[in-house]
């Protein structure tokens, strides 16, 4: 069966088109969309195939998907914002904001420790169940009480879920608000579909995600890893469905709020989202902070990642392995399985793209054909 491929391109990217298409005769996309602005100007917004496995929804302009780590660089974004506003520093502690994280040794990692993935905390120690996955405050606590993977500050390791109850937490402690209502408050009076906790009368737009994985805990010997192999069990694992396993097309995963995982949005949400960033007039970061955000700040090997990284403060710099187009003032974040937001400061674009079918993991060539062609055609 053809998946339906609807939306527009600006005269001249028409290769666009061709490789959305593409991705779906020969690279395996199920459902997804892409949406492009260039100074502000939308120039290209395709959505196609379908939201379920047994491809009997198709995919509209409207669809929400979950978005994985796309949604740490919202996260980071609504504490960057408190930095702009004065109500906190890159060099303030986390413990001055959150008192109970200066538990186990973690009182001088800082804000900027934290949004670098520097805090030392990309796993949580006490064994925690999906019922507590629900829970912001349980969330909180049990994170804060983790005793540091290392010394703060001395290395970096990506904080593949933590990153949103932490940096989530910083920002509810700031603000009173928890972070899907911050961003709530943010999104909606710029017409940004960008949810973290979809509601209830929202869900019905939700595609479900589609990808084949088990839960390795089940008959694992915890008791025999230590160090690093532990670390990175309990990283995705602890609780059960904090990488989404299991849990991910549900309603309470879907309504609950884990921001560095579940965040949900449509393609023209998170292009949406990059352009407000670099909006000449009414940025949501001021251009000086998002100069300092968007550069690597923490550059490394990472043992969770198991490679060399760079990282910003919550964003991703371009790189040779994995480009943003050619240009090196390009920074976004990349999702499991291909989702991704950038914003280019040369080129003037910002880029979302989502979708439901998760494979790869960690590259995508649906998202590198998507890129290449929208730079070769300018």
């Amino acid at each position: 069966m053809d998946a339906p491929i609807a939306g527009h391109c600006a005269p001249g990217l028409e290769a666009v088109r061709h490789a959305f298409a593409a991705n779906f005769a020969e690279r395996g996309e199920v459902g997804g969309a892409v949406c492009v602005s260039i100074d502000g100007t939308v120039v290209v917004d395709l959505w196609g195939g379908w939201c379920d496995e047994d491809r009997t929804r198709p995919w509209g302009p409207d669809t929400l998907v979950d978005v994985y780590s796309v949604g740490k660089a919202v996260v980071a974004t609504l504490a960057l914002q408190l930095v702009d506003q004065g109500r906190i520093g890159l060099d303030t502690s986390v413990a001055e904001i959150w008192p109970e994280f200066a538990a186990g040794g973690k009182g001088r990692a800082t804000v900027a420790d934290a949004l670098s993935h520097r805090a030392g905390v990309p796993a949580i120690r006490e064994p925690l169940t999906n019922d507590d996955l629900w829970d912001w405050n349980r969330m909180a606590v049990a994170l804060a009480a983790t005793e540091p993977w290392w010394e703060p500050g001395t290395r970096h390791a990506y904080h593949s879920n933590t990153y949103g109850h932490l940096i989530g937490e910083i920002v509810h402690r700031v603000t009173g608000q928890l972070p899907g209502d911050r961003l709530r408050d943010l999104a909606q009076p710029l017409g940004l579909d960008l949810w973290v906790g979809v509601p209830v009368e929202q869900q019905a737009r939700c595609a479900d995600v589609i990808f084949a994985a088990s839960l390795p805990l089940d008959g694992m010997p915890l008791d025999d890893l230590e160090g690093d192999a532990l670390m990175n069990v309990l990283a995705y694992f602890n609780p059960p469905g904090y990488s989404s396993i299991g849990v991910v097309n549900t309603p309470e995963w879907r309504s609950a709020q884990v921001p560095a995982t579940n965040g949900h949005a449509s393609a023209r949400g998170v292009a949406g989202f990059y352009a407000a960033l670099v909006d000449p007039h009414d940025p949501l970061l001021s251009p000086d902070l998002l100069d300092i955000a968007r550069r690597p700040y923490s550059s490394g090997p990472c043992p969770i990642l198991g490679e060399e990284v760079a990282f910003g403060l919550g964003f991703v710099p371009t790189s040779q392995r994995r480009p943003l187009g050619p240009n090196p003032r390009a920074f976004g974040h990349f999702g499991s399985g291909g989702a991704l937001g950038f914003a280019d400061l040369d080129a003037g674009v910002a880029f979302g793209y989502v979708m439901n079918h998760v494979i790869p993991r960690w590259q995508s060539t649906r998202n590198r054909a998507l890129i290449d062609a929208l730079y070769d055609c300018l």
